[in-house]
């Protein structure tokens, strides 16, 4: 009788924070015949319980000891930004491994220190960039190692986004810095910023302006920004964000590298999946519309959430076999330090008005960006 293949080992699944992006988690570990999610959390019990109710999870809890006590191996953290250390510390030290929700932290001391916890429990450290699963952006990816493109020289990237102001009404820690961090650049361009230092790679020098045109009368941070980012490579990048946009243009990243060829990257409408608009190499060009007619521009959130769901899957089930193969997971938590770094780099850099220099990096003189950084109202959005 020919022995069996060994079982994949059963993984046990808690949930922390049942607001509108727990439902990506819940279905993404749904998706994985070796991952039960035991319970849910959130600080509302009532909506804890009813989480429980709508997905068939055993148990609704209302603290991290308490997620923790019922014998998790993995957390997923969705709770509001600057809350994630607290939880990610609380479960490096029971040894359960962690997935996170970005930003990781709203300050860079923040997240180093929720780094080092992992680092030293032995435990993984995932944070969600779902967009790198894309076919799309991955293919870029590929074009850069196989040489088609080889070494990213410049970089154009374009995150024009609509947001209504019940998108900030709703719930009351958005459009502040004390509870959400940042504006476009923490909560939405993140995103783009985690793809161009994954295309481009290291940081040198980040001169940045931010400020508020549109939301001003009901949030304190940014809804605009700029910033000009050189790599350590010598490789250069710009960067225009805003959710002061109507109707949404979507997101374009546009990269060139040293063969001349360059690519291009669209995410229109807002959710959908990452495209190739512009494939340039050799003689030919193949391009696609950015805008195609008859689409709708504005999407609510909870579309742009649903949509993203098959990519959120990728990433949840690239981490669940890391831990099987007991290596790290595609994106961790040092990746999502380099994206904040940078972002955080940009309110620095539009505060002093001088370049922010990364250490070590031989950049031109300008400010360091202090450990950790507090983000505080530059002088521009303040008015």
């Amino acid at each position: 009788m020919t022995p069996s293949a060994t079982a994949p080992r059963m993984y046990r699944a808690g949930i922390v924070g049942c607001g509108a992006i727990s439902r990506n988690h819940l279905e993404a570990f749904g998706a994985l015949d070796n991952v039960q999610v035991v319970g849910v959390c959130d600080i509302d019990l009532d909506r804890a319980r009813a989480t429980a109710q709508d997905w068939d999870v055993p148990h609704a809890v209302n603290t991290v000891d308490e997620i923790l006590a019922l014998g998790v191996d993995i957390v997923s953290v969705c709770t509001p930004h600057p809350t994630h250390e607290e939880v990610v510390l609380k479960a490096a030290a029971a040894g359960v491994h962690v997935l996170c929700e970005k930003p990781i932290a709203t300050r860079l001391g923040s997240a180093e220190r929720m780094v080092a916890a992992c680092e030293e429990a032995g435990v993984q450290f995932g944070a969600l960039f779902q967009r790198r699963f894309w076919p799309a952006a991955q293919r870029i990816r590929s074009a850069i190692d196989d040489g088609t493109l080889g070494r990213p020289l410049m970089a154009q990237c374009s995150v024009m986004l609509h947001r209504a102001p019940e998108y900030y009404n709703r719930d009351a820690w958005r459009g502040t810095w004390e509870n959400d961090g940042g504006g476009v650049l923490m909560t939405q361009a993140i995103h783009q910023i985690d793809l161009l230092q994954w295309y481009l790679g290291d940081v040198a020098e980040v001169y940045g302006k931010v400020n508020t045109y549109r939301h001003g009368g009901y949030i304190e941070v940014e809804d605009s920004a700029t910033a000009v980012i050189t790599f350590t490579s010598g490789a250069m990048a710009t960067l225009e964000a805003s959710t002061a946009v109507s109707p949404n243009l979507g997101i374009q990243l546009r990269i060139t590298g040293e063969t001349g060829a360059s690519a291009s990257l669209t995410e229109f409408p807002e959710g959908s999946d990452g495209r190739l608009d512009l494939w340039a190499v050799g003689e030919r060009i193949t391009v696609e519309p950015v805008h195609p007619e008859g689409v709708e521009p504005n999407v609510d959130l909870s579309t742009i959430n649903g949509q993203l769901i098959p990519h959120h899957t990728s990433q949840v089930r690239d981490f669940v076999q890391a831990l099987d193969a007991g290596t790290e997971p595609a994106i961790t938590g040092k990746d999502a330090l380099k994206s904040l770094r940078i972002l955080l780099a940009v309110y620095e850099s539009s505060r002093t008005g001088a370049p922010v220099r990364f250490a070590g990096s031989g950049a031109s003189p300008g400010v360091d960006i202090p450990a950790d950084v507090v983000t505080r109202v530059p002088a521009e959005a303040a008015g």
